[in-house]
């Protein structure tokens, strides 16, 4: 019995001491837990950095006790570079070589100016890493240099993610990654240094989307070329004020950004080329009038050149290369007194003024009589496709070239007498004082052109002032000679045109014969319609055969006045192969 009592009187205590041991270890493991995840939290801010234990990940860092730093500022600049130097793989000038001791303002690259916050005090101000060619990855103990004003390490194999100890840097004015292996999303730490002004992020490996945050930024030079950037560019690019935007060699796709015009008075260089954008240029690029470089080379643009880059009077070199330009390029952008190179190879040109020449060459383009150029079916096949900027969804930019829009004003063809109508006379004279001759200048204007050219007109129509002057001689010459059928017109007038046209219809029939009645012929002011051109040799009645005495008359007519013969179709096919003929035929419209 004695026994029984000995062990059940100790049962008790033993089970209290092992509650207090369980209670013990537990509370070991929380604190431990709670220690390792402070000590892995990445955006740590600089009290903390100051008191956390000086050891790297895997490399404790002893300090020796003999060493004797300035002031505290050195002591934690020493700390940042000796994680640094723990973590090099390869440095192959040895320039971390000499990183060794308390004097910290004369390692290798790095450089010491007295503290903004107390002058009587030294601190790291700059790391110039430049060109080492070295190894290794950018440890979080770099959080220390938050003095720092420039961080240049370009040209190394740095690899890894940018630390978010960075943020650290709140003096960092300059960051130089450019020509490393860094990698991941866009280093988003970086913009939230409030004097960052240089980001230079090239030739690295980040991926993904540029963020919006990036052109809120007051930067003056952003460069985020040869990367793996894919995406649209930001809508709010604009808001940039940046000098210089280099977003070249990425996958950039989506429009053109029509919002780059608000940069006006800052950019002065810009560079997209090889990149997927696919969209027209903004018309009003050309506000940009302070930039010396433009460069959309490589890309999937589309539409005729705006003639508004003639305002970039800065402008010295212009390269639209491998794209898929239409239309004739502008005599005043090749007349801009600063520019000394402009590429536009590769593209479907129809049409460039000597003054090109003279900056580099045009091949494979779609220039007549020009060398070296794209075949004949592969120029057809392109510019019978019309070129609809808006199918982007993009800001407006060159949508002027749809036939769509001029066709409605002119239902009937030659039905209606307006003063409008005299501006295009203007320009019509000069072919038909060189062609009296033939008895009825009236044929000015041929119809049967736009069908043989409907389909390489669209890219062409968007830039009307330089087609205009030229085709339309070549145009206007040649129909006159279809004046001798007049009489042929008689029948058909009635058929396709309204009211008008059959009063009209009667004289042409009394005055078939003595086509001397020239009373009717003022009415015929008619704009021809420019895209239903089949039809037109046949109902066109409402021009009378005018003999060559009445010189006012001439002006009048050339819209419509053609006369159903076998000539016209040869005239359309020997100038068929020009789209500028087709500009001429929505010329009109727009002067109405």
């Amino acid at each position: 019995m004695k026994r029984k009592t000995y062990r059940y009187h100790y049962l008790p205590k033993l089970n209290f001491y092992f509650k207090c041991i369980f209670i013990f270890f537990f509370i070991l493991v929380v604190v431990n837990a709670s220690a390792t995840t402070l000590s892995n939290h990445d955006d740590i801010g600089v009290k903390y950095i100051l008191h956390r234990r000086l050891l790297h990940d895997h490399y404790p860092l002893i300090i020796d006790p003999s060493l004797e730093f300035e002031n505290p500022r050195i002591k934690n600049a020493y700390i940042a570079f000796q994680a640094w130097k723990s973590v090099i793989l390869s440095d192959p000038f040895n320039t971390t070589a000499d990183w060794v001791g308390a004097s910290v303002c004369n390692y290798t690259g790095v450089f010491c100016q007295p503290a903004l916050d107390d002058p009587t005090e030294n601190t790291v101000a700059g790391v110039d890493l430049n060109h080492a060619d070295i190894a290794g990855h950018l440890p979080g103990e770099l959080g220390f240099l938050y003095d720092i004003a420039l961080f240049h390490v370009n040209s190394n194999r740095f690899c890894g993610a940018i630390p978010e100890t960075f943020i650290n840097m709140y003096l960092l004015f300059e960051i130089d990654l450019s020509n490393n292996h860094f990698a991941g999303k866009f280093p988003t730490v970086l913009l939230k240094l409030p004097q960052l002004n240089f980001l230079d992020v090239r030739y690295n490996e980040f991926e993904g989307e540029l963020p919006e945050e990036l052109f809120e930024k007051q930067l003056d030079a952003v460069f985020v070329n040869n990367n793996r950037f894919a995406s649209e560019l930001p809508k709010n690019i604009g808001s940039s004020q940046v000098s210089v935007l280099v977003l070249a060699n990425n996958n950039f796709h989506g429009c053109f950004p029509a919002s780059l015009r608000n940069m006006s008075d800052t950019l002065q260089e810009l560079i997209l080329q090889n990149n997927n954008l696919e969209s027209c240029l903004p018309l009003d690029i050309g506000n940009l009038k302070n930039l010396t470089v433009f460069d959309v080379s490589n890309n999937r643009i589309v539409g005729t050149l705006p003639d508004s880059i003639s305002n970039m009077r800065n402008l010295e070199e212009l390269n639209v290369a491998h794209n898929m330009f239409s239309g004739s390029i502008p005599k005043s952008i090749c007349s801009l007194p600063n520019l000394v190179s402009f590429m536009y190879e590769y593209n479907f040109f129809t049409g460039d003024p000597p003054q090109c020449l003279n900056l580099h060459e045009d091949k494979k383009n779609c220039m007549r009589n020009r060398p070296n150029q794209r075949t004949t079916p592969q120029c057809s096949l392109f510019l019978s496709k019309p070129t609809n900027c808006s199918k982007y969804g993009c800001a407006p930019t060159n949508a002027p070239y749809l036939p769509p829009p001029p066709s409605p004003p002119p239902p009937c063809p030659c039905g209606h007498e307006s003063p409008p109508p005299l501006p295009p006379p203007k320009k019509i004279p000069p072919p038909l004082v060189n062609s009296p001759p033939p008895s009825s200048p009236t044929p000015v204007h041929s119809s049967p052109p736009p069908p043989n050219l409907s389909h390489p007109p669209p890219p062409q129509k968007l830039s009307p002032p330089p087609h205009n002057s030229s085709p339309p001689q070549q145009k206007f010459s040649p129909p006159p000679r279809s004046v001798s059928p007049p009489p042929n017109n008689v029948s058909p007038p009635p058929q396709n045109l309204s009211p008008p046209p059959q009063k009209v219809s009667p004289p042409p029939q009394n005055l078939s014969p003595p086509p001397q009645k020239v009373s009717p012929p003022p009415q015929g002011n008619i704009h021809p319609p420019p895209p239903n051109g089949k039809q037109a040799p046949p109902p066109l009645p409402c021009s009378h055969p005018h003999p060559p005495p009445p010189p006012p008359a001439p002006p009048k007519p050339p819209p419509c006045a053609e006369q159903p013969s076998t000539q016209p179709p040869p005239d359309t096919s020997a100038l068929a192969a020009s789209p500028p003929h087709i500009s001429e035929t929505f010329l009109p419209p727009p002067s109405i």
